[in-house]
């Protein structure tokens, strides 16, 4: 909302306002001022001067004049392409060198052959309109005054930027939903006055004369719409131009001047925030209704869009159907245009939700809707009415029929409100009469002492509760009289078990090099097939969201895979070959005994039975973690040549996660999609399988774009984090020497290596410390069919020195193990 102070001024004695200090009274009272411009200061030396001659160059494709004029001083010579002018009218000149709005410069030039000694300026080229057709012709020839019947004589030489009052400061607000009424000159200026403790002259305080005669108007929908004022004026002048402190106004607050009918509603539109529409009356035939749409009902709007509309749009309707979208936008059929002299002004309260539904069902935003669906002063439509036909009156004789006032509003109750209430929420002691004076501020009818009655004005239908009464005095005794105070927190209270457990998992992938992202949650319902997953599998998508952000990606992942290999892709796009990333998230899977959704009330907590429903109806979410990494793990360099990652890294990481929270994982072969078949592990925890890690299949690879290679590992967390101890101990650090000896295991080519390194772990016992494989080797003198696996176990007491005869009996009980579980037999 842009306000100009001038029009502030209109409706209380600001004096010599300082604007920033207005601002910040503003901001502090909750209504943010985001901007403060000042306008008219980038004009200089535009004056007021008098056309003498006019020559008409023709040797030219366009119009063009060649005119001589006089600022009181010297005689001019400019060129110009309007014709709107004549000689002895006051224009409005910018003599070498001026300055226009946007930084424009004006200086001495030659054009047209001729040297033109300045410019003739537009109403676009001062900034008070877009009309750039014709130059601004202060005062015709035969010294009437266009526009403005209380314009002094201009003096030839004076500024024209004080003639014609450009130079003014606008505050542009960024309104709250529950704030409409600050969508108002009206508004904004009863919040000044309250600030300053002025006298506030409200434009809405209008005696208005009602009829039965008026326009015939018939409500069908009393809940769409419980007010509805008609006027009809006769007798204008569609050629009249609006006047230009008319024009200027609706230009500071940020809208186009269209046409005097028009620019009248929308000024009292800004000034009082009631919407107004204008039916031109030749074009209506019958009875106005306000009804709903009927099924499969069009109507052209304005804009000249054909909309078809919903049953439950609420519409202005005559015999021929509809004729307007009720506080959305008027229809073309009966829209005022260059022939109107007679017209139907509506002037009407309208169900701020049903406004609200319609606008986004239409995906048609405009000024009237943005009032209506943030609420607008049931009482104002009458006084709205009568002050668009002043307004008209004043301009032209026009003559207006008595109001057409249909009148079903519903009795609003009043709110019992404890003075103590504002001083135990915001922790400030208020006085009952500091609370009691600042609800008469607002507005509000105070009776009582405790509780006190209080009736919120007509203008302000965000006033429901207690609560917003509090909130009203608050912010206007002031947010910074607000303490600052540190919450203190309960003894004894903290993380929990589940989400420490989750921290540390993220902190060792972290630390290992790995990257956290977070993905949307959203997918394709076709990303299974680029997975290369069974039409069966649980990882493909099954929960759709019912609005979607996009229509692409309607579904709730279930795996957590899709996302984080695009990002992958991304990265790897941008510039970042070498890129490893992790996700720790919620995937969605529908249940096979899911409820069906309830629809709980809102008006209290539901029962128990209620949010257990809920909680059946909503598909599972297990928590899962997922790595992704593709190029080098160890970077190239003068040193040598790079090491590229593989599955081995992946496989590390989940082993690197479980050890964080003292889980133990198993990795065993496996062939599942999306994975390369012998490339793909199972990962085991506790005997179940909760997972998979390898490097993806080379079609999935190809499908999602991602480099040769790339490599993956994805398992459900909650089983790894049940699996752990609640209390992770920490290691025994010996100060004695370790003892180191090697084995070399021939085993069948089938035996994984992971299988015996768990037997040898189980047979070295509580002194082994580390068990390394560093070598497989296959060839002579190894049987066909066969492998050698070359172990490093590292051994150490917390208490002695152990002895070779110790670390051999270690060595040989762990090898026993090895042969019993695995066939394993000890290389010569």
């Amino acid at each position: 909302m842009r306000v100009p102070l001038s029009w502030l001024g209109a409706h209380l004695d600001l004096g010599q306002p300082d604007p920033w200090d207005i601002a910040e009274r503003l901001t502090n009272a909750g209504l943010k001022v985001e901007r403060v411009d000042v306008t008219g200061a980038d004009i200089d030396n535009v004056v007021v001067a008098r056309v003498l001659t006019i020559e008409e160059l023709t040797e030219f494709k366009k119009p063009i004049r060649w005119v001589s004029l006089t600022d009181g001083k010297d005689e001019r010579h400019v060129i110009c392409g309007a014709a709107n002018f004549a000689v002895g009218d006051l224009v409005a000149y910018a003599r070498p060198p001026a300055m226009l709005p946007g930084g424009f410069r004006v200086d001495r030039r030659t054009a047209y052959g001729r040297e033109s000694d300045g410019m003739i300026c537009s109403a676009r080229e001062l900034g008070i309109g877009d009309d750039h057709t014709g130059i601004v012709v202060l005062r015709a020839h035969n010294d009437t005054v266009l526009g403005d019947g209380d314009d002094p004589g201009l003096a030839l030489g004076a500024d024209v930027v004080s003639v014609l009052g450009l130079r003014d400061t606008v505050l542009e607000l960024g309104i709250n939903p529950d704030r409409g009424y600050a969508l108002s000159i009206r508004g904004v200026a009863r919040e000044v006055a309250t600030s300053y403790r002025l006298d506030f002259r409200d434009p809405a305080d209008l005696e208005v004369a009602t009829s039965s005669a008026g326009y015939p108007v018939r409500i069908d929908d009393v809940d769409g719409c419980d007010r509805y004022v008609a006027r009809v004026i006769t007798g204008v002048d569609p050629t009249m131009p609006s006047p230009r402190w008319l024009q200027r106004r609706l230009t500071l607050a940020g809208m186009r001047p269209i046409s005097l009918a028009v620019d009248v509603t929308n000024h009292v539109m800004l000034e009082l925030g009631q919407p107004l529409h204008a039916f031109d009356r030749g074009r209506l035939t019958g009875d106005l209704v306000v009804r709903r749409a009927a099924g499969g009902e069009t109507i052209r709007t304005l804009d000249d869009v054909v909309r078809t509309l919903d049953p439950t749009d609420l519409v202005i309707a005559d015999d021929s159907g509809a004729v307007a979208i009720a506080g959305v936008m008027g229809g073309a059929s009966t829209e005022i245009g260059a022939t109107s002299t007679d017209i139907v002004l509506e002037s009407a309260h309208f169900d701020p939700t049903s406004i609200a539904y319609t606008s986004r069902r239409h995906r048609l935003v405009s000024e009237a809707s943005r009032r209506f669906e943030r609420g607008v002063d049931a009482a104002l439509a009458p006084a709205a009415a009568e002050s668009a036909v002043r307004l008209l009156a004043a301009i032209l004789p026009v003559e207006a029929a008595a109001s057409t006032d249909i009148d079903k509003r519903r009795e609003r109750a009043s709110i019992e409100l404890d003075p103590g209430l504002p001083s135990r929420l915001a922790g400030v002691p208020y006085t009952a009469d500091q609370v009691r004076g600042r609800l008469v501020d607002v507005g509000c009818a105070v009776d009582g002492e405790v509780p006190l009655i209080v009736m919120p004005p007509s203008w302000r239908p965000d006033l429901r509760r207690p609560v917003d009464l509090v909130e009203e005095v608050v912010r206007l005794e002031g947010y910074d009289a607000l303490p600052t105070t540190v919450p203190r927190a309960p003894a004894g209270r903290g993380l929990t078990l589940a989400q420490r457990q989750r921290r540390q998992v993220g902190r060792a992938l972290a630390a290992a090099g790995w990257a956290e992202v977070l993905t949307y949650p959203f997918t394709a319902p076709t990303v299974g097939d680029a997975l290369l997953l069974p039409p069966t599998d649980e990882r493909r998508p099954s929960v759709r969201v019912a609005n979607p952000v996009s229509d692409e990606e309607p579904m709730l992942r279930a795996s957590l895979l899709p996302g984080l290999l695009g990002a992958l892709a991304r990265n790897v796009g941008r510039g970042f070959p070498d890129a490893a990333l992790f996700e720790v998230g919620p995937v969605f899977r529908w249940r096979s005994d899911a409820a069906d959704m309830p629809r709980p009330p809102v008006a209290s907590r539901p029962d128990d039975d209620t949010l257990a429903t809920l909680d059946r109806a909503l598909p599972a979410q297990p928590l899962h973690v997922a790595v992704a990494v593709t190029g080098n793990w160890d970077k190239d360099g003068w040193w040598g040549p790079g090491r590229p990652a593989g599955w081995q890294d992946v496989v590390q990481a989940v082993r690197g996660l479980a050890d964080a929270v003292g889980a133990a994982v198993e990795v065993t072969a496996a062939d599942v999609p999306p994975w390369h078949p012998g490339r793909c592990a199972a990962l085991i925890v506790d005997g179940a399988v909760v997972g998979h890690a390898g490097e993806l299949h080379p079609r999935v690879i190809e499908s999602l774009e991602l480099p040769a290679g790339t490599c993956a590992a994805e398992l459900a967390l909650e089983p790894v984090l049940a699996a752990a101890p609640e209390v992770t101990l920490a290691p025994v650090v010996s100060a004695y020497p370790p003892a180191t000896v090697d084995v070399a295991l021939v085993v069948d080519a089938a035996v994984p290596a992971a299988a015996v390194e768990v037997a040898l772990r189980a047979g070295a016992g509580p002194l082994l410390e580390e068990l390394r494989l560093f070598d497989i080797y296959t060839g002579d003198p190894i049987p066909a069919g066969k492998r050698s696996l070359a172990f490093s176990l590292r051994l150490r007491a917390p208490d002695r020195t152990l002895s070779s005869e110790e670390s051999v009996a270690i060595r040989d009980a762990a090898v026993a193990v090895a042969a019993e579980r695995c066939g394993a037999v000890l290389r010569g």
